[in-house]
């Protein structure tokens, strides 16, 4: 049976009651601003600690925490890609972001994630690019062997909410 559950919403990730939630994080996985800042604040100060075990994590890479205060069990910290015009592999490290954090995501028998969207806020990603290559990722991993039946693609405002619903039906299914 194919697995087709990909949805937009707009909203707060750090109150989804999903398996895990995916953090936009930097390099240093220490916190920063965005989503980043409201996932460690909504964690609690023992995400902190636990990341600074982790040694940061390269731009495309993910790691994996437990979720602490948050409704999730587990997050998964991924970077994100600068955007520097479109010439230094921006898209190909963004399709890894995803595809990194969905195996983290199965590694721990999860069901459902929720992404928000990576590298479009400060890190200047085009909006309508970046959310082609989600929909696409993840809709590759619902049609996968994986553990995911239920992806969430969190809009941090309604523009972002509709770029992604765009994506959502410009970007043909897999057959």
């Amino acid at each position: 049976m194919e697995k087709q559950d990909l949805s937009v919403w707009q909203g707060d990730i750090t109150r989804l009651s999903v398996d895990v939630i995916v953090n936009a994080a930097n390099e240093s996985l220490l916190g920063g601003g965005g989503v980043d800042g409201a996932i460690h604040r909504a964690a609690g100060p023992e995400l902190l600690t636990h990341c600074r075990r982790l040694g940061g994590c390269p731009t495309g890479e993910a790691r994996l925490t437990p979720g602490f205060r948050l409704p999730a069990r587990w997050i998964v910290h991924t970077v994100g890609p600068v955007w520097r015009g479109g010439g230094h592999q921006e898209a190909d490290l963004l399709a890894a972001c995803y595809r990194n954090s969905l195996v983290l995501a199965d590694q721990q028998a999860a069901s459902s994630i929720a992404f928000p969207a990576i590298s479009c806020g400060v890190y200047g990603f085009p909006a309508e690019a970046a959310a082609q290559i989600a929909v696409a990722e993840c809709r590759r991993a619902l049609e996968s062997p994986l553990s995911i039946e239920r992806i969430v693609l969190v809009a941090f405002d309604v523009k972002m909410a509709a770029v992604l619903t765009a994506a959502m039906q410009a970007t043909p299914r897999n057959p």
